[in-house]
Formats: C-alpha cells, sequence, structure tokens
C-alpha cells in the first residue's frame, strides 16, 4: 500500500472557497471556479477545488457562523451536503455528482470538515456506522471548538471511535474526495492541540487505500509538533486565518524561516490560502467585505514569491472568474512554478535591517530572491557570487527577465527581486 508520502510529492495547488464566499459557496459556485481551473490554470500544475468550512449548512450565508444551526445529518451521524446549496447532493448522492463533475474536468475535489462529531449527533444519540456504538459513546463532550458550534470532540480511546473516523473517510472516499481539510485541529485556543485525533485520522486514512491529502488547520501550528505532524499530515497551518494585511506578510517570514527545515516531500508547513483578486464576496472576515485584495501588485510579488521558494500549497482564494490578466499571468509565472514544484532546501540566507534573502535550488537551476520590507525603496548592494554554489555570467531576474550583471539593484517598498543563475 503506498503512504501519503510516496504520492504528495509536489506541494498542492488549487482553488479554497473560503476566502470570498465564507461558509455560504453554493454548488453553482464551486462549479463556475473549477471550469475557469480548468481552462486556464490546469496546465500551470493547478488541480484541488476545495469546498470548505459548513457546506452542510443550510442558512449560512457569510463568514459568521450562526450558532446552533440544524445541520444536514445522516443516521450515522455523518454530515451532508444542504441541499439547498448543493441541489446534486438530492436523494442522499451527498457529493459525489459533484465530485464526478471536477474530476471529468481534470480536476481533484477537496472538502473542509470540523474536528470531531456533530454536537446534534450526540443530542439524538444516532447511530455509528460498522458498530454498535452511537454517538453519545464516542463524543467528548469537554472538548469544544471556541469559535464554531457544530462539534464536539472524539475520545479516541474509546470504543466505536476509530470506526466512525473510518466511515467518514469512506463515505469521502465514495464521493471521490481527494483532499481533507480538517478543522479545529492543528492549533486550539483551548487544548493546545488535538494530537490523537490527527494520528486517528491519519491512520484510517492510510488504512482506506484512498489518495486523500490531509491538510490541518488551523494554525500556528506547534515548531514542537513538527516532527509529528510530518509524520501524520500533508500540510499544517502556520498562522490563524491570514488576509491581505501588509503586517500578516511582514509577519510569515519570521515563520517560514523557523519551519524551513520541515520542507519535505509530502509533508508541506502551509502559509495559508492567498487573499487575492476578488474576495469577500461574502465574507466580512480579515478587516473588509467585498473588495479586491489590499495587496499592491509589489506586495502580490512578494508573497507568491515567499510562498512559491518556501513550497508552501498555494490555494487562490479569490473568485476566479474575475480574474484579470496581471493576476492570472502571476500565477502562471514559469520561475516560481519551477522553484515551487521541484525545489531543494529553501533557506533564508540573511536579514538585515529588513532586507531579506531567501535561496532555493532545482536540478537547473539556482534561484535567491531579495525581498525589501521596509516601507521605502532600498538601494541595496549585491554580490550575488557570494549566494551562488555555481560560476556563471548568466543571470537574469525573473519578473523582468533582465539580465544582472552590477553590484547593486534598487527595489521599492514591499517588493522582491529573484534571480537565477
Amino acid at each position: 500500500m503506498q503512504t501519503f508520502k510516496t504520492w504528495a510529492k509536489t506541494p498542492p495547488k488549487g482553488w479554497n472557497s473560503w476566502d470570498c464566499y465564507g461558509a455560504s459557496v453554493t454548488e453553482d459556485e464551486v462549479r463556475q471556479n473549477a471550469e475557469y481551473m480548468s481552462q486556464h490554470l490546469k496546465d500551470y500544475g493547478y488541480e484541488y477545488v476545495v469546498v470548505d468550512i459548513q457546506w452542510y449548512e443550510p442558512t449560512a450565508n457569510s463568514s459568521h457562523y450562526h450558532a446552533y444551526a440544524d445541520l444536514e445529518m445522516d443516521e450515522y451521524s455523518r454530515l451532508m451536503p444542504a441541499v439547498n446549496r448543493f441541489p446534486s447532493a438530492k436523494d442522499k448522492q451527498g457529493f459525489k455528482p459533484l465530485g464526478d463533475y471536477i474530476h471529468s474536468l481534470g480536476l481533484k475535489f477537496g472538502i473542509h470538515y470540523m474536528r470531531g462529531i456533530p454536537r446534534q449527533a450526540v443530542y439524538a444519540n444516532t447511530a455509528i456506522k460498522g458498530t454498535d456504538k452511537k454517538a453519545r459513546d464516542i463524543a467528548k463532550q469537554n472538548s469544544i471548538c471556541p469559535w464554531n458550534t457544530d462539534m464536539y470532540g472524539v475520545d479516541t480511546n474509546k470504543p466505536g471511535a476509530k470506526e466512525y473516523y473510518r466511515s467518514l473517510i469512506d463515505q469521502f472516499g465514495e464521493w471521490g474526495v481527494d483532499f481533507l481539510k480538517v478543522d479545529d485541529i492543528a492549533d486550539s485556543k483551548l487544548y493546545g492541540g488535538h494530537l490523537d485525533e490527527i494520528a486517528m485520522l491519519r491512520e484510517v486514512i492510510d488504512e482506506s487505500g484512498y489518495n486523500i491529502v490531509l491538510s490541518l488547520s488551523p494554525g500556528p501550528a506547534s515548531l514542537e509538533h513538527g516532527a509529528f505532524l510530518q509524520k501524520h499530515a500533508n500540510m499544517w497551518r502556520l498562522t490563524d486565518d491570514y488576509w491581505d494585511n501588509w503586517h500578516q506578510l511582514y509577519d510569515m517570514f519570521a515563520r517560514c524561516e523557523k519551519w524551513a527545515p520541515f520542507v519535505q516531500e509530502g509533508t508541506w508547513p502551509d502559509c495559508d490560502m492567498l487573499p487575492l483578486g476578488h474576495i469577500g464576496i461574502r465574507s466580512v472576515d480579515g478587516g473588509g467585505s467585498d473588495r479586491y485584495t489590499r495587496f499592491t501588485k509589489a506586495e502580490q510579488r512578494t508573497m507568491m514569491t515567499l510562498w512559491s521558494l518556501f513550497r508552501s500549497p498555494l490555494f487562490f482564494g479569490g473568485e476566479l472568474t474575475d480574474n484579470d490578466e496581471w493576476t492570472l499571468d502571476l500565477l502562471r509565472n514559469e520561475g516560481l512554478r519551477e522553484m515551487h514544484a521541484n525545489g531543494l532546501h529553501p533557506t533564508q540566507l540573511s536579514r538585515k535591517e529588513d532586507i531579506v534573502i531567501w535561496k532555493t535550488v532545482t536540478e537547473t537551476n539556482e534561484w535567491v530572491a531579495v525581498f525589501n520590507l521596509n516601507d521605502e525603496a532600498a538601494e541595496i548592494e549585491l554580490d550575488l557570487s557570494h549566494y551562488f554554489d555555481k560560476d556563471g555570467d548568466a543571470c537574469t531576474e525573473l519578473f523582468t527577465g533582465e539580465p544582472f550583471t552590477g553590484t547593486t539593484t534598487r527595489i521599492e517598498a514591499h517588493d522582491v527581486k529573484v534571480f537565477k543563475l
């Protein structure tokens, strides 16, 4: 049997519904983004279409949760898509029709799921498939999510707990789910993390035989758990929700420096989604509502460069069908794609007065990125021979394609230059 590290060889890339639709995305919106991805981004490595939180909540209409809402659920304590939002899920078909459609486009299908078992399953004491146990037998009712009322934790020591998680993974596999984002599990403001439930999820996914990417949220994940996360997950978040604010992008550099040693094939520290393009359509998070990203073009280059050389998963957060050519070109940039797919040993080489230098290498090229995190443009003395391992004169800048042979370069505020040898 394949292990998750043998088939998840490159960091996942795709689209996630949260940044633009919060908890309220509909099937039509998922389909239109999938169709755009298939036409414009599939050939550039973008393949995952992910339905984020509360697809089982019929009244969801923004990024605000409705406390103790009635949720769609089957007789085995498992949440089901809300048919008023996902009409193809009628007659207990679940997400299989939508998953089949996304697969027909040559793409992969992902969903979000909250850690644990639905509270309403516990109140009704519904069955656990494959066992004589019921929801109350496995629920850990003193293990809750502080920001969402949907679930209780699962006591992994109780008989029936593994069968519950196995029944979820079997259902997701039958639906064609290729990517599972599990929330309220990587970090907890109340409990500090839920390693037991992470380990159980990993076990049942591996035993199922389904190739499902396991992504853990929210952050910040604990650095002391880094080795555990590498063993049990494909992705884990380094931050709480990341938005289009410069201070959050600035902060990410320190996080990436600490987590860089954990970037390996099959396991990817996750800087979170890319809040680019048209976001906040039905979301009021991140300090603003319906808007195009507040990041400047310089800041967008900086973010895409850091995420790419660090090899963070790349999930676009905006409504893809509203993209302009500049945004599309940034997502398809050849140099960034090479670093992201094939880079080795991303390393911060230096940071002085907020001039930050990172390096990564591929089989054919060396890449050095020079970031100016200051609020003003800077003239930077730069002898690239100090950073490249090989000798050579054919050094070009990634975004302009221009050769660089000098010893100084000017970088605008919050911008980056990336040099390839």
